[in-house]
C-alpha cells in the first residue's frame, strides 16, 4: 500500500518497510486522547517544543496498519530516522490537521 498525499497520507519506513500513516479521525481522536489538543500539538511543533515521544505517538496512531509492530518499534524507527528525516511525513500530518480533507 502506497500513501496518497491528496488523502493527507504520508509514508514512515519501520523495520525497512513503508508504513502509510493516515490521519483517519478516528486515528486523531486516540493520538488526542494520549497527547491533548490537536491544536496545541500543532503549536508545540510550530515553536519547536515537540517532544521524540509525541512524534512516535503521533505516528502510531495514525499507522493504517499495524501488522505485528509496536509502539517501540515505531520509536526506535523515528530515533533511528532522526527528527529531520521524521519533519516531512510529520508535516504532512500536522498539515492535514489544520486543513482537513481540501
Amino acid at each position: 500500500m502506497m500513501a496518497n498525499p491528496h488523502r493527507g497520507e504520508a509514508s514512515l519506513a519501520v523495520a525497512g518497510v513503508a508504513r502509510v500513516l493516515r490521519p483517519s479521525f478516528a486515528a486523531l481522536v486516540a493520538a488526542e486522547e494520549e497527547l491533548g489538543p490537536l491544536f496545541a500539538l500543532v503549536e508545540r511543533a510550530a515553536d519547536g517544543k515537540l517532544r521524540l515521544s509525541e512524534v512516535a505517538a503521533l505516528f502510531w496512531h495514525c499507522l493504517a496498519e499495524r501488522d505485528g509492530l509496536n509502539r517501540e518499534t515505531v520509536g526506535d524507527a523515528v530515533a533511528e530516522m532522526g527528527l529531520a528525516a521524521a519533519a516531512a511525513p510529520l508535516r504532512a500530518l500536522l498539515a492535514q490537521i489544520l486543513q482537513g480533507a481540501g
